[in-house]
């Protein structure tokens, strides 16, 4: 015989399923500095992107189970370039691809026995800061309007604390990503050395013509943590190598 099982506690046990797989992984940061938005996620993979471009001035961050994301990632490129395509590039925000990755969400989370694990961040930049956007999805499709900072993951709020410690919107990109640092250093409560191998980062960056996005990595990166550590009081670790394989902060406009 079927147990009945009533509408409230099926959505609460979902709710509790897709959290605690979210918190398995590692957490990811986004917050507005001095020259657009800075991208930041605590990521081990060589293979897999937290980070990415969905179009022109709109970037996408993710945390949890990595199919998962990575099918949403793929179906917001789909989408931006048909809308693009068809209409106006002009046309393809934010908004409208935060919209609808709540929709796709909201739906799976609703009629779906098991919920997608993943919490997202779509974030557009604009022609000045007080015209940049950052929304944050959820699991269950909820769409949250942020101000300039957002943390996301399994230590969220640790990390958001943490994060709103040191934000200043008006820094320049080593401060804020020493601020970024610092934020996801604190993920699980516990202090942790963050250096160029466990961390992916990026900009949408605001003076960049046309498309936006920007990866960070190699010995740009390198010298970015450096300069990171020496604006936070921290002693050089010495970044070996900093003045080779420069072209691989080149940009990745591929999505």
């Amino acid at each position: 015989m079927p147990f009945y099982v009533s509408p409230e506690q099926s959505m609460k046990d979902k709710a509790d399923y897709a959290r605690k797989g979210i918190a398995r992984g590692r957490s990811a940061v986004v917050l507005q500095y001095d020259g657009g938005i800075l991208l930041v996620a605590d990521n081990m993979s060589r293979t897999l992107h937290k980070i990415s471009e969905l179009y022109d001035r709109v970037a996408f961050a993710a945390v949890g189970r990595g199919n998962e994301f990575e099918n949403l990632r793929l179906g917001g490129v789909r989408y931006a370039d048909a809308h693009g395509y068809a209409y106006d590039r002009r046309d393809v925000t934010g908004r409208m691809l935060a919209n609808a990755y709540a929709q796709t969400l909201g739906t799976v989370f609703s009629e779906s026995n098991k919920p997608w694990e993943v919490e997202i961040v779509v974030a557009e930049v604009g022609d000045d800061a007080d015209s940049d956007q950052i929304y944050r999805i959820t699991f269950d499709g909820s769409v949250a309007d942020e101000k300039g900072l957002v943390g996301m993951g399994g230590s969220a709020e640790a990390v958001t604390n943490a994060l709103k410690e040191r934000f200043d919107p008006a820094a320049p990109l080593s401060e804020a990503l020493s601020a970024a640092m610092y934020a996801l250093s604190h993920e699980q409560h516990e202090r942790r050395e963050l250096d160029a191998a466990n961390l992916e980062v990026a900009v949408l960056e605001r003076a960049r013509e046309h498309r936006k996005f920007r990866r960070i990595r190699g010995a740009r990166l390198e010298r970015l943590i450096e300069e990171a550590r020496a604006a936070d009081g921290a002693p050089a670790s010495g970044a070996g190598g900093a003045s080779a394989g420069d072209g691989a902060e080149d940009a990745e406009n591929g999505a």
